[in-house]
């Protein structure tokens, strides 16, 4: 069996029983990839950045991760799976008008940006532009999870034009394309740091939307 096979193999079998400190380990490694990702670019990132960054020669990387790809796949999976469970979860609620629904899902994906920070970034910087023409498992789930948020914003601004809520002269889609290019942009300048927090910053673009459709 040659080297690259059994790191393999023992990747495998770690990944299965390795225990907090493995997983602790390869969450470190997934963080500083993803900085990079965002820093300097995925497809200029190589493994040996990744690996000079951490620490660590090229091969104990493998014993992590089989690849890039596998970097940036775990570094979004988390961020784009909780936003659709929640999703669902606002829609669902009976407690709140159609408005309060569409502030809670900009607050929710603002929020999720600076709680995953770089990760979901790293997603709209590489992938989003492309990810619909993939062909993988993968970019299908991711693309029809991230269709979700946005299947929702649109369910509701048509709801509020029907309830007489929102103005009628706005088409829906571009509507939602408006607040989420809104907060798809700060991947350009927002950062933990930032004066604003994520809460700050959903809340006035809430107000910029919502005022704009209010009849």
């Amino acid at each position: 069996m040659d080297q690259k096979s059994n790191i393999s193999r023992r990747r495998k079998s770690a990944l299965n029983d390795g225990g907090a400190k493995y997983k602790a380990k390869r969450d470190k490694l997934i963080r500083v990839a993803a900085d990079l990702f965002k820093e300097q670019g995925y497809n200029t990132t190589t493994l040996n950045d990744i690996a000079a960054h951490a620490g660590l020669d090229r091969a104990s990387v493998y014993y992590y991760v089989g690849n890039k790809e596998e970097f940036f796949r775990d570094a979004v999976r988390g961020g784009v799976e909780h936003n659709a469970e929640e999703v669902e979860k606002i829609l669902q609620r009976d407690d709140l008008s159609i408005e309060k629904k569409l502030e809670h899902l900009i607050e929710l994906l603002m929020q999720s940006y600076g709680d995953t920070y770089p990760y979901m970034y790293v997603y709209i910087q590489e992938e989003m532009h492309k990810i619909a023409d993939a062909q993988t498992e993968w970019a299908k789930e991711m693309l029809e999870k991230t269709k979700r948020f946005e299947r929702a914003v649109i369910r509701l601004i048509n709801q509020g034009v029907s309830d007489g809520i929102f103005r009628d002269d706005i088409p829906p889609s571009l509507a939602a394309n408006a607040v989420f290019g809104m907060l798809n942009w700060t991947y350009r300048w927002y950062t933990p740091k930032n004066k604003y927090s994520p809460k700050e910053i959903s809340d006035t673009f809430s107000a910029i939307f919502l005022k704009g459709l209010m009849k």
